[in-house]
């Protein structure tokens, strides 16, 4: 109740023909019921639902006749695809409301879910990289002895290159084939036949053509952020996943799942292609203040989200920092580390500011590098120590032949700081439970009391779908469970 559903039901009458349909909003609150009870439901199974069970029979009252699996099918395909996400949302302010969640804090975690894709049917792009620019050799090669061969008694050549394209290398044929009039039609092969020299030069010119517009195609698919694809499932990513307790994984065709969760229900969810958590952190936020015109004060994650990108992210958001990095459990528990006089955060300072290591040696600048792909111009300073021959203490400094090379980013060890000094506060120790309370925890109903374990949809547009009617599902399962609770 207080959801108008019609608005997102809309049909033009005009064009209608034959007999009545079903009532537009039954059919939605049956599938969002179905999803609700299940976690996961068919189209087949909610069908026979409808024959069998009294709750989907009270829902289904008005209507003459059981619907379809296929009546489910074309409602989805026609309503709720380009709908589904504006549903999802108008049904969170909904809850919300009722239930005063809290939206300044949000606990975020990702999971990898395998995709209903064939797991060896994988395209890397590295390797289509690197064969096309073999690739590139050959026809070069190819070129070369042509225009050694043949060209010279014409008076003209073809270009060599580093690269090729293939509208330039298709000219280059159409070219062969008119000068030289070849008619594809008298090729011969098989046993006992000579082929001539243009036939020869001509197919190994189409065979690479060919091959270039193959690894095009599958580089094309890939995109920038993407290295690999399924053939079965085309926007499905290969990722790492942990198969069984032991912990050994393998490289399945999967989507990367991310979660927001507030006060135990799902405020934010996506899927995303590419494996790392990481990269997943910014557009959640982003979608999370387009719906709800504001940004979390505390966005919790885990150290998959702590990066240098993701810190001054948040900082230009207003965004307090409760995200862990990858050396928090070590920095913040192991008194070793923290206190390791080796460790570049503990090298002092000499009175010009240089930094001096253990033994009083100073450290010289090098030099300053960029970190590849970070958008926010971050670099790392290196430095030099002015001599480690004949240390006493080089076996526990470092293992490096030579004079010790450090990094050091000031900027991103002041953030560490602040993160420390945030998640070991009376309100970070709070967050810190909740995370592993509520955004893991969400994860494993779903997983494993809900039983959806794997994308049963093909393409991205279909996942998200899919994702959203699980999502619903999952907050109005928690929403009467927490009112039966009040009531009890």
């Amino acid at each position: 109740k207080g959801c108008d559903l019609k608005k997102y039901l809309k049909t033009n009458n005009k064009d209608r023909r034959g007999r009545t349909g079903y009532n537009l909003v039954t059919l939605l609150e049956v599938i969002l019921f179905g999803f609700m009870e299940k976690g996961y439901v068919s189209l087949r199974e909610m069908e026979k639902l409808c024959k069998t069970d009294i709750r989907f029979m009270y829902l289904l009252r008005d209507e003459k006749k059981t619907p379809t699996h296929m009546t489910f099918s074309n409602f989805i395909s026609k309503y709720l695809k380009k709908s589904i996400e504006d549903i999802f949302y108008d049904i969170n302010k909904n809850i919300f409301k009722k239930d005063n969640v809290n939206l300044d804090i949000v606990y975020i975690d990702g999971s990898k879910f395998e995709a209903n894709a064939n797991k060896y049917s994988w395209v890397w792009k590295k390797a289509c990289l690197t064969n096309r620019d073999k690739l590139f050799k050959k026809i070069s090669v190819l070129l070369t002895e042509i225009n050694e061969k043949i060209l010279s008694y014409e008076m003209t050549m073809y270009s060599i290159k580093e690269e090729y394209e293939i509208n330039y290398l298709e000219d280059i044929i159409n070219d062969f084939q008119t000068r030289f009039k070849i008619d594809k039609s008298t090729f011969v092969s098989g046993k006992g036949r000579r082929k001539s020299v243009y036939q020869k030069y001509y197919e190994k010119l189409e065979e690479y053509i060919n091959k270039l517009k193959e690894y095009a195609y599958h580089i094309d698919i890939c995109g920038e952020k993407r290295n690999s694809y399924s053939k079965t499932d085309k926007d499905a990513t290969f990722m790492r996943v942990k198969r069984d307790y032991m912990g050994n994984d393998q490289l399945l065709p999967c989507y990367n799942i991310q979660l927001g969760i507030s006060d135990e229900y799902i405020s934010v969810c996506d899927v995303y292609q590419y494996a790392s958590d990481s990269n997943c952190f910014e557009p959640l936020l982003e979608t999370f203040n387009n719906r709800y015109q504001k940004y979390p004060t505390y966005p919790v994650a885990d150290a998959g989200y702590g990066n240098y990108n993701n810190y001054l992210y948040c900082k230009e958001k207003e965004m307090e920092l409760v995200q862990k990095f990858a050396m928090y459990k070590k920095a913040t528990e192991d008194k070793n580390y923290i206190n390791d006089p080796f460790r570049v955060v503990n090298f002092k300072r000499n009175e010009n500011g240089q930094l001096v290591c253990p033994n009083n040696k100073v450290f010289y600048y090098l030099k300053t590098e960029p970190i590849k792909g970070n958008k926010y111009g971050r670099t790392e300073e290196f430095y030099q120590c002015e001599d480690c021959s004949d240390c006493p203490l080089k076996s526990k400094c470092h293992k490096a032949k030579g004079n010790r090379i450090i990094k050091l980013n000031e900027e991103l060890t002041a953030l560490h700081q602040e993160v420390i000094d945030n998640l070991n506060s009376e309100l970070g120790n709070k967050l810190r439970k909740n995370r592993s309370i509520q955004a893991e925890g969400t994860i494993g109903v779903i997983k494993y009391d809900r039983w959806y374990r794997r994308i049963v949809r093909r393409g991205l547009k279909n996942v998200r779908l899919e994702l959203f009617l699980v999502s619903i599902g999952y907050n109005l399962y928690k929403y009467h469970n927490k009112k039966n609770r009040i009531i009890q």
